[in-house]
């Protein structure tokens, strides 16, 4: 009996397996950062994100700020309110808007003036239910202050 069968047979098992990790993948579409002005001390940052399996965004990282935070804005009667979250449910298959009247990613501390047309580098890190993290590498198209995903427009919140 030839081994060459089982041997082409367990290649191809292997080679599955090696696969099956990148699955879970996670895909950002419209991403876009808010222009500042000279000296402003933040912005925010928007995006979709759709995972193919149950997973949550732990954190996100730039190199234009000090501190990068996902943010959630509430609404509590006409008192309009700011908090951090620790992680955003990414339900498999769902796509999950990051926008400035909700969950959003604050960029604080900036490093220097964002203009309109700049491209700003976020490492977003994905974490599935099994606890396995994935990192992505997103360029976010910076448009200009008075853009907005819908909605209204929060330059003038205090965080």
């Amino acid at each position: 009996m030839s081994m060459q069968p089982i041997k082409r047979g367990l290649a191809a098992l292997v080679l599955m397996g090696l696969a099956l990790p990148a699955l879970a993948q996670t895909t950002v579409s419209d991403a876009w950062v808010r222009a500042s002005v000279p000296h402003q001390q933040s912005t925010g940052a928007f995006m979709t994100l759709t995972a193919s399996s149950d997973s949550k965004l732990v954190s996100v990282a730039s190199p234009v700020a000090k501190t990068v935070q996902v943010h959630e804005m509430t609404m509590n009667g006409d008192v309009m309110g700011m908090r951090e979250v620790k992680g955003v449910e990414l339900p498999a298959g769902k796509a999950v808007t990051l926008d400035p009247n909700g969950l959003h990613v604050m960029l604080m501390g900036l490093n220097n003036q964002v203009k309109e047309g700049d491209k700003v580098p976020l490492t977003l890190t994905i974490e599935d239910a099994k606890g396995a993290k994935e990192t992505v590498d997103v360029q976010a198209e910076v448009r200009a202050l008075n853009a907005e995903a819908g909605g209204h427009d929060h330059m003038h919140m205090k965080h």
